[in-house]
């Protein structure tokens, strides 16, 4: 089979791959049909991985995954042959401290595709055909386009900002980074029912792209450095705060926008930055971190089936794998891409 192999810092391979071994009685064998394109995926692609995080032999990256079922195992009941899927990434131990508690995210012993976090890697889903636990399929409705479906993952991960975020009714929120998973926050923050939405970044096409989902105003802080400062009069505005850049200042301004008692999830990852800790003491706020999801992925297969959040916008190509390099480039290009998906 073909898969995409990232050996090292822009250096992405089409390779023949060996189809994956003997099927396990409770394991499902997919054809993999659409791969999206990851923050995660680029910072391989572009910098060789993040942080101390890094690639130390070849891997074939991707984890936003949505294919066909083409083989079961003896005692698989969840699907059968030809049926869509989605790929739930994580494949938790089930017996660490943290899965017996309930926190399967947290698990000591996690293997998630496309991931170099241990080593030797686990290898990603932008291939062919892949093997994954019959949990790991979460069927999709035969009607439900698998680009669409291979949102699952990044959706979930909203998601989950979310419940960390608490109940958002009629709450004020702010969305700071507005690339897809700022996007997906904008959407899901309407979704629960945000009384007034604001998005900020620091390119205008992402900007666009939150306006049409639905953000009642878009800032761009490149050009106004002081756009946000209008909202940290009386001690701030915002009841809730996403914080999916990564960037330090981008959660130093926040802070100055948060009304007291506001909680701010911080969502992106960046390099470690200080914090104003006297602004966070004094207005009494909660800053909470996010860190994948549990039980939302299910929730996010049936958001995006149900149509009550549509992706479908943040969509810009579909790339054949053959052009997986130009595919990369692309999503790597925030004037031009939102999100980016490989057809295999």
């Amino acid at each position: 089979m073909k898969a995409a192999v990232i050996h090292a810092a822009r250096d992405l391979r089409i390779e023949e791959a060996a189809p994956p071994a003997s099927l396990g009685a409770r394991e499902v064998k997919l054809r993999i049909r659409n791969g999206g394109i990851c923050g995660s995926d680029l910072h391989y692609y572009q910098d060789g991985g993040f942080g101390t995080v890094r690639i130390r032999e070849p891997m074939i990256p991707g984890h936003e995954m949505a294919g066909e079922v083409a083989e079961i195992g003896a005692e698989v009941t969840r699907v059968r042959p030809g049926d869509k899927v989605v790929v739930d990434p994580s494949l938790p131990c089930g017996y660490c401290r943290y899965c017996r508690e309930g926190k399967p995210r947290h698990c000591l012993d996690m293997r998630f595709f496309g991931s170099a976090m241990r080593f030797p890697h686990v290898q990603g889903g932008f291939r062919e055909l892949l093997v994954c636990t019959e949990a790991q399929a979460v069927p999709v409705p035969a009607d439900l386009p698998l680009e669409k479906a291979a949102f699952a993952e990044p959706l979930a991960v909203c998601l989950h900002a979310a419940v960390q975020a608490g109940p958002l009714l009629g709450q004020r929120v702010l969305v700071t980074g507005a690339g897809p998973i700022g996007a997906l926050c904008v959407m899901v923050a309407r979704y629960a029912g945000a009384g007034e939405v604001v998005a900020t970044d620091i390119a205008e096409a992402p900007l666009a792209m939150v306006r049409r989902l639905g953000a009642d105003q878009a800032l761009d802080t490149r050009a106004d450095p002081a756009a946000l400062e209008r909202f940290g009069a009386d001690k701030g505005w915002f009841d809730a705060v996403f914080e999916c850049s990564g960037n330090g200042a981008a959660l130093s301004g926040a802070i100055g926008a948060a009304r007291p008692g506001a909680t701010l999830v911080q969502v992106g990852l960046g390099v470690e930055t200080p914090l104003p800790i006297n602004a966070l003491v004094a207005k009494e706020l909660n800053l909470r971190g996010t860190f994948r999801f549990d039980q939302e992925f299910a929730w996010a297969v049936r958001c995006i089936a149900s149509g009550a959040i549509d992706v479908a916008p943040l969509l810009t190509e579909v790339v054949p794998l053959a052009e997986a390099v130009r595919a990369f480039d692309l999503a790597g290009d925030r004037s031009r891409a939102m999100k980016v998906q490989l057809a295999l």
